[in-house]
């Protein structure tokens, strides 16, 4: 990794900028010993360093308890199970998994406080920098951005919720409603589409800004706002920008895409970067909540539990704490497919381990099914520190070239342009070596479904894919979902009661 610098900066800058204190509302902004706010954004540097502030909440993982975005957004679907060692074991994960979440959650709550966080921090870089410098503009640019992707994942997840686009005051704590997703998303799009005309090209950056917003990573956001409502001409169009930009291709090898050689690859529309380099030991990594760490624990978490299991000889995936299990149902998907190459980069079985010469030895290890999962895989790297377990810098692809063809595919299915359909889907199935699909109407449909299913899993897609398409009852009811409850997170009790929200239906 190559953002050291820009991590030891944002640390700098978090005691000035957020505050991150248990029990407030999602709002407050208690910020001890900070520095007057009115003498700070003046210069390009300080503008520069409050938007790499606003980047940091991309990388809150841990900072405040086991509240992973990636893991809120996967254990609802039917891609895998909580694992660890037991039910008590992550209980907040576990309840997500389980389908038994209420608005205590709280992991639920550390996602819902840390997108708001991000909005904070984008607000005052976008009320505070005056705009006039050519790069105070196109930092404005990128934290509207920004503050598009946070409010876009509260209104993807937990419907209306407050629309925060001003510097609030303390009166307005406990007195700002949840805004119609509507008109958060249309905000967005307002967002976005201002941002877009001043944001640089993937190929203008230098190789240490790769992990800032791009032209095309606010159009593939611009697209999926679009797709999520429907609005199927302009999100095909918005993606079409993405792809005749050239800026963009699938990796050849489908593996290489969630190697570390393949962070801010070619396939790379907007990841959020770790590090390995902070050489964290068992002493000094910062447990505990209100901490900012900068390796991703989350990948220790997922790797295969350590108490059962032996790596094979030739392989590199290291043992874990035995979370994100992958349910037999995604594997039999890639078998019944025929699809070998993604299989291989994403989910292992238990047969294929030991065909190998590893060896697992509890077959009736909690919510254990007989597969392991490698996407976002435990791998020993060279740069992984005193203590491997505390040190992956693996990097998050929260959008990539492949999801923005399936995407388009969608978009194009939807209005009635199967022909433009099909050439997305074919893309991406010949990088798995596929055959194209030639079906039409609903099988056509069925099958980006199916495909968005076996290229994006573990990626935080499906459950809210099949919320909006209708499909969480038919897919995720045997798991626990109910209709008129889970299609929407709860709002998290704490802002219920402080915050005075109103909370979505079905939740205690």
């Amino acid at each position: 990794m190559q953002h050291s610098t820009l991590r030891y900066t944002i640390l700098a800058l978090t005691a000035v900028l957020v505050s991150s204190g248990c029990g407030k509302n999602f709002l407050e902004q208690d910020i001890p010993g900070r520095a007057p706010l009115e003498g700070y954004y003046k210069t390009d540097a300080d503008a520069m360093t409050a938007t790499f502030a606003v980047y940091d909440l991309l990388q809150a993982e841990y900072n405040w308890g086991w509240g992973s975005p990636l893991m809120v957004k996967t254990l609802p679907s039917d891609e895998s199970n909580a694992g660890g060692n037991g039910p008590a074991d992550q209980p907040n994960y576990q309840a997500l998994d389980n389908f038994t979440f209420e608005s205590q959650n709280q992991a639920v709550l550390w996602v819902w406080r840390v997108n708001y966080y991000g909005i904070y921090r984008a607000n005052q870089v976008i009320h505070r920098v005056t705009g006039g410098t050519p790069l105070q503009q196109r930092l404005v640019a990128e934290c509207k951005v920004l503050r598009a992707y946070y409010h876009f994942e509260l209104a993807s997840l937990w419907g209306d919720v407050p629309l925060i686009t001003e510097l609030l005051q303390p009166e307005d704590y406990t007195t700002t409603p949840r805004t119609p997703r509507a008109e958060v998303y249309a905000q967005l799009e307002k967002d976005l589409l201002e941002a877009i005309p001043l944001l640089p090209l993937k190929s203008q950056m230098a190789p240490a800004d790769k992990f800032r917003v791009s032209k095309g990573a606010a159009q593939a956001l611009l697209g999926k706002v679009y797709l999520f409502q429907e609005k199927w001409p302009q999100a095909h169009a918005a993606f079409n920008d993405v792809i005749m930009s050239h800026e963009y291709d699938l990796e050849n090898n489908f593996a290489a895409v969630f190697s570390n050689a393949g962070e801010f690859g070619i396939e790379s529309v907007f990841e959020v970067p770790f590090s390995s380099k902070r050489n964290y030991d068992w002493g000094n990594f910062p447990w505990g909540p209100f901490r900012q760490i900068e390796s991703n624990i989350h990948i220790q978490l997922m790797g295969p539990r350590s108490d059962f299991y032996t790596k094979a000889p030739g392989d590199s995936l290291l043992a874990g704490w035995g979370f994100n299990l992958p349910k037999p149902k995604l594997y039999n998907a890639y078998v019944a497919a025929g699809d070998v190459e993604r299989r291989k980069a994403t989910v292992m079985s238990e047969a294929e381990l030991k065909a190998a010469g590893g060896n697992w030895t509890a077959p009736t290890a909690w919510d254990y099914e007989g597969y392991f999962q490698r996407k976002y895989g435990a791998f020993s790297t060279s740069t992984n520190g005193p203590v491997n377990d505390l040190n992956f810098g693996n990097n998050y692809r929260l959008i990539r070239y492949a999801d923005v063809l399936l995407m388009a595919a969608e978009a194009y299915y939807r209005d009635n342009k199967e022909t433009e359909a099909r050439a997305e889907l074919k893309k991406v199935r010949l990088r798995a070596k596929l055959p194209e699909i030639t079906a039409s109407g609903t099988a056509l449909f069925d099958a980006i479904v199916n495909e968005r299913f076996l290229e994006l899993a573990f990626e935080g897609h499906r459950y809210l894919d099949l919320v909006r398409w209708g499909r969480a009852e038919t897919e995720l009811g045997p798991l626990g979902f109910k209709t008129k409850k889970y299609e929407l997170f709860p709002i998290p009790n704490e802002d219920v009661r402080v915050g005075n929200l109103s909370q979505n239906q079905g939740y205690n």
